[in-house]
């Protein structure tokens, strides 16, 4: 399989994938511990999501349920970084 054959949502979730792989990597590369570089890279994963769900989404209307999702993820998000950089 090449990478061309990759659907579009297949490619988000590579992208999801791959920067919180790489937020841990470079918490263990560098001086920052491997928690605040897994938080970078769930950060940059949430475009990826954002991408996957509301910009290109795969269902015509997004429901509410999953609309309450990513609420609630990005609450967790912001209430995670709080306490980390706090």
């Amino acid at each position: 399989m090449q990478v061309t054959d990759l659907d579009y949502y297949d490619k988000i979730l590579l992208g999801i994938t791959g920067s919180v792989l790489g937020g841990v990597v470079l918490g263990a590369v560098s001086s920052l511990a491997i928690h605040v570089g897994a938080f970078l890279g769930a950060l940059v994963a949430t475009l990826f999501v954002y991408a996957g769900a509301f910009r290109n989404p795969p269902l015509p209307e997004t429901q509410a349920t999953v609309k309450a999702a990513v609420v609630v993820w990005h609450v967790v998000l912001l209430v995670t970084a709080f306490v980390i950089l706090s």
